[in-house]
């Protein structure tokens, strides 16, 4: 058919002025119109294939840019989140040289002192940069036993014309010993407010658990070292891990 169709004499007419003939097909009957339909219909449906697939990415892409975001926002919680519970947990495991917070009051009054092994508690005070007041334990050190409670006082001044409130944090050298010691009454991660010229004495009440005694590892540590930092509270400031360093 079709070269029959292409051999028909009345679809070709010569020009004269070209060397070329110039052939134009109209389709005349259902057989030659039928050989175009398909064509039109495979684009439509190709158009339509291609555009459908386009919805469906769109609604992909936005699925995971909200699964992105809820992510992203979830990280931000737990980065605020992770220093407070994690000074919370070294608190109550003397993890990194913390000493552990709170104290049983029957454990307390029921503790035997460890008379054969005595302890020297040095103390340390410091203060951040930025901080303008004067910070310095009232005593260098004390000697105890485990088991036996102690009272120690540190010293602050603010030596300026304004008001400042400050916040201290602590740790305990060498880091394994801050499991043992253990304090009832500090000012650590506490705001403290003094005012212009205002001196103040804070005390440190704690105890060195009998334990101690009985640690392989606490054997040949005859020394213990309690160290403060002062820093300003300031909004938004970030105080450091306990037992790691800081600028």
């Amino acid at each position: 058919m079709l070269l029959r169709v292409l051999l028909r004499p009345s679809l070709c007419r010569s020009r004269p002025s070209r060397v070329l003939m110039q052939c134009v097909w109209t389709p005349s009957s259902p057989a030659e119109r039928f050989l175009l339909r398909p064509q039109s219909r495979g684009l439509k449906a190709r158009g339509r294939k291609s555009q459908s697939q386009e919805e469906r990415w769109r609604s992909r892409n936005k699925t995971v840019l909200t699964y992105i975001a809820a992510a992203g926002v979830g990280m931000i919680g737990l980065s605020y989140a992770a220093v407070p519970l994690y000074r919370l947990y070294c608190q109550a495991s003397g993890l990194g040289g913390t000493a552990v917070a709170g104290h049983n009051v029957e454990q307390v009054e029921a503790m035997e002192p460890v008379k054969g092994r005595v302890l020297k508690i040095s103390f340390n005070a410091d203060t951040h940069a930025s901080m303008q007041w004067n910070f310095r334990p009232q005593q260098s050190e004390i000697f105890v036993v485990p088991g036996e409670t102690a009272l120690a006082f540190y010293r602050a001044k603010n030596p300026t014309n304004k008001p400042i409130i400050g916040i201290s944090t602590y740790n305990v050298v060498p880091f394994d010993a801050g499991q043992y010691f253990n304090k009832i009454q500090c000012f650590c991660f506490e705001e403290q407010r003094l005012n212009p010229h205002e001196e103040v004495d804070m005390p440190v009440f704690f105890y060195i658990d009998p334990e101690f005694d009985e640690d392989p590892q606490m054997a040949r540590v005859d020394t213990i070292t309690l160290s403060y930092t002062f820093f300003e509270a300031k909004e938004g400031q970030k105080l450091p891990l306990p037992g790691y360093s800081y600028n």
